[in-house]
């Protein structure tokens, strides 16, 4: 686990800054702080800051081929390489290292573009093949690894793991990335808590979409980045349940086996929910000794699920650490928006954020079990949307949507009432179609909200743009007309990627810790989507085959219990100790003065949920953190000095 970042001239072979290198890939220095290296000739520079994992004495980066031509910088792991080796040996390549990453570049002169196809795991790599005069980049299928790159005015092509490495180039005649805001990502935050792939919230700079590879010849023009793979819910699988939970248990032992491998410390988040117990019970199956374990405690029963983690690490003995992590933990706010580089809605970044601290305390390696949800079908909305589905397609639209429409417009909004009698929401859906249902069922701020708080001056920007238009673009692939598959597809591409695997990449690389997901794995997704979904979601149970699959494993306790989920008290945060602090971010003048928000409304929300009429915690920690971002990021145009980023990050 590494960070990587560059500079590419795509016009012609310019003479580099060293000094511009170094200070870019010194802003990553909490992703590697084991070593730090560069590699600059005529219009091509890399950097690299490296986390030592595997072939701890020999896998240096930037790495090269042979006779140099070809040149790498690679962040994450390549689960498969040991198996990739002999068969590029025995086409007449010879190593020099055992590491994964020397696989990228004889697997690039073997295979060319071709080569991601080969690889199974979680990477981001840019490599420079000197005799093509060609720039070559690429990211998992997944999106575990980031991404990011601009092309600058000049024709200089930035890139990095982080979007800070890029915000920290200062080339000649002032040449750097603008830190104009994209008026179309604001629209994206608000709706969904990020900025989804490929836009960043800079209109310069994009993020390398997931599954994606991006070739750069010199002298032409760049294009865009070309998809090589992509899941297909055929759902055509005729296996029974009994040889389905068979041949899952097979899959997850052969996906964690490949994430054990690891020359340091090596341990497992362990959170007391299916996912993370699920991980944890196979890797004992697979251990010599005691698994890792670490989870961390609320002292709001509310929010506490440690007993359960307790129940699983006794079960499988394991080396089990837990700290107490106060409610009250909001001293993160502008350390996170430090960490993110781009407005980051998710409040359990903070728990994340702890137990990654955690973790690194003891393992440099760390499995999770993110992506059990979006794979398995766990979320309770999507029971939800599956139930509204069948009533869609019992009622014709043209009954349908007006008389959902008005039930929706003229019923309450009853935050402070059991979820049977919140039936807003639902009537909305039952308004809308099925894709416009699920992505108002996910936003945090929806349409008319959003309406209402963006001013005037922003919607002429908007020029009538809705973040609805990425799920519309990512529906209208999705090859499937099962209801479960359709959002399962969305999540796949967007709230997985763009959330929780920036939640966690950005969370562990602050504590330079690597965190590897089984639960992930491109063979056992590709397997999963040929089920029928009444595996997955059955009744009112989600998760269903993995929890049949896990019963000789785990109690009940851990498997049928009601999800808790990762997540921190903002509404009495914002009516106790917060109040003053919110008040100030939202009503201040930093959101003032970029003229994108309407006043009344900001006073509105403040105002209501602090009387306590309603609940309005998700919109103001959304504000508070896009504020946090302005000041933060926006407003600090000078580039972090070396090792400054680390101490500020880095255990805070």
């Amino acid at each position: 686990m590494c960070g990587i970042t560059g500079v590419f001239d795509t016009r012609g072979s310019r003479e580099l800054d060293r000094v511009a290198l170094q200070r870019m890939n010194d802003s990553q220095f909490h992703r590697g702080p084991d070593e730090g290296s560069l590699h600059i000739e005529p219009g091509v520079g890399f950097g690299h800051r490296r986390l030592s994992i595997i072939d701890v004495a020999t896998g240096q980066q930037p790495l090269f081929n042979e006779d140099g031509s070809v040149v790498v910088v690679f962040n994450g792991e390549i689960y498969n390489y040991q198996e990739l080796i002999p068969e590029l040996q025995a086409a007449g390549h010879r190593f020099h290292t055992k590491s994964d990453t020397e696989v990228i570049v004889h697997a690039w002169e073997q295979w060319g573009e071709a080569c991601v196809e080969r690889f199974r795991g979680m990477f981001a790599f840019v490599l420079w093949d000197r005799n093509r005069q060609t720039l070559f980049m690429a990211r998992d299928r997944m999106g575990v690894k980031p991404l990011y790159y601009a092309l600058l005015d000049d024709g200089t092509l930035l890139f990095g793991s982080e979007l800070k490495s890029l915000l920290a180039y200062r080339g000649p005649h002032g040449s750097a990335l603008k830190r104009d805001i994209d008026p179309l990502a604001i629209e994206e935050y608000f709706a969904l808590g990020y900025v989804a792939e490929p836009r960043t919230v800079f209109r310069q700079a994009r993020k390398l979409p997931p599954a994606h590879a991006l070739a750069i010849r010199r002298g032409e023009p760049v294009g865009e980045p070309r998809e090589y793979w992509d899941v297909n819910f055929t759902l055509d699988n005729p296996i029974g349940q009994e040889d389905a939970c068979a041949e899952l248990q097979r899959q997850l032992q052969e996906s964690v086996r490949l994430r054990m491998i690891s020359e340091v410390p090596l341990g497992a988040f362990l959170s007391g929910g299916v996912d993370s117990s699920a991980v944890v019970a196979t890797m004992a199956g697979l251990s010599d000794g005691p698994v890792n374990t670490c989870s961390i405690a609320f002292d709001d029963p509310k929010f506490n699920e440690s007993e359960f983690a307790a129940m699983v690490a006794s079960r499988y003995a394991t080396n089990h650490r837990v700290e107490t992590v106060k409610s009250d933990d909001f001293d993160l706010i502008d350390t996170l928006a430090r960490l993110y580089d781009e407005p980051y809605a998710d409040s359990s970044a903070i728990p994340t954020y702890r137990v990654c601290q955690l973790a690194r305390k003891h393992v440099t390696v760390a499995l999770s079990g993110d992506g059990g949800d979006e794979t398995f079908g766990g979320y309770r909305r999507y029971r939800l949307h599956l139930m509204e589905e069948r009533m869609r397609s019992a009622l014709p639209a043209g009954i349908r949507q007006p008389l959902f429409g008005w039930l929706g417009r003229v019923y309450p909004k009853a935050d402070w009432a059991p979820r049977v009698f919140r039936a807003k929401t639902t009537f909305e859906g039952m308004s809308r179609t099925a894709v416009e249902a699920y992505f108002h069922s996910v936003s945090i701020l929806r349409g008319p909200m959003r309406a209402r708080l963006f001013s005037p001056a922003l919607k002429r920007e908007l020029a009538g743009y809705s973040a609805q238009e990425v799920f519309d673009f990512h529906a209208g692939r999705a090859r499937t007309e099962d209801p479960l598959a359709l959002i399962q597809y969305l999540d796949l591409k967007t709230y997985l990627v763009g959330d929780i695997n920036t939640k966690v990449d950005r969370a562990s690389m602050a504590h330079s810790l690597e965190v590897r997901e089984p639960l992930m794995d491109h063979k056992l997704i590709e397997w999963l989507a040929t089920l029928p979904s009444s595996m997955k979601v059955r009744g009112q149970e989600g998760k269903f085959l993995l929890k049949k699959a896990m019963e000789p494993q785990l109690p009940d306790d851990v498997l049928y219990r009601p999800k808790m989920g990762f997540s921190v008290p903002l509404a009495r945060w914002f009516r106790g100790p917060l109040k003053q602090r919110v008040r100030d971010a939202v009503l201040g003048e930093r959101l003032a003065s970029t003229g994108w928000f309407d006043r009344p409304c900001l006073q509105h929300l403040v105002e209501a949920h602090q009387s306590g009429a309603s609940d309005y915690s998700a919109p103001l920690w959304t504000l508070l953190m896009f504020e946090a971002f302005l000041r933060n990021v926006v407003d600090d145009a000078s580039a972090p000095a070396i090792g400054d980023m680390h101490a500020s990050v880095a255990l805070a």
